[in-house]
């Protein structure tokens, strides 16, 4: 494997920052809708409450979680990790795919 650039490196640790912050917000904005906003504009029993405060929470780490790794994989990789490995032909000395 090959050495990263100093650029290379420092634009993955903007990008780990960038899916991380990102990550945050988008759970943070599902807790608060789970739990804050039915709090707010419905009368809720005492237990509910506890359960919309988990819910929310449980929810929100699965989509810190899905934020994080989409961005990630979107995130491209250096030429060398992409490259395909050469096709081999089936039958050496045919050159045409049918025959």
């Amino acid at each position: 494997m090959a050495r990263r650039t100093q650029a290379e490196r420092d634009a993955m640790t903007v990008e780990i920052g960038y899916a991380l912050v990102s990550g945050v917000m988008v759970a943070a904005a599902t807790f608060t809708g789970v739990y804050l906003l039915p709090a707010l504009v419905l009368q809720l029993p005492g237990g509910t409450e506890g359960v919309l405060f988990r819910v929310g929470a449980a929810l929100g780490a699965v989509v810190f979680a899905v934020r994080v790794v989409h961005v990630l994989r979107r995130f491209p990789r250096p030429a060398e990790e992409l490259r395909l490995p050469p096709v081999e032909p089936k039958r050496p000395g045919r050159t045409s795919p049918g025959s």
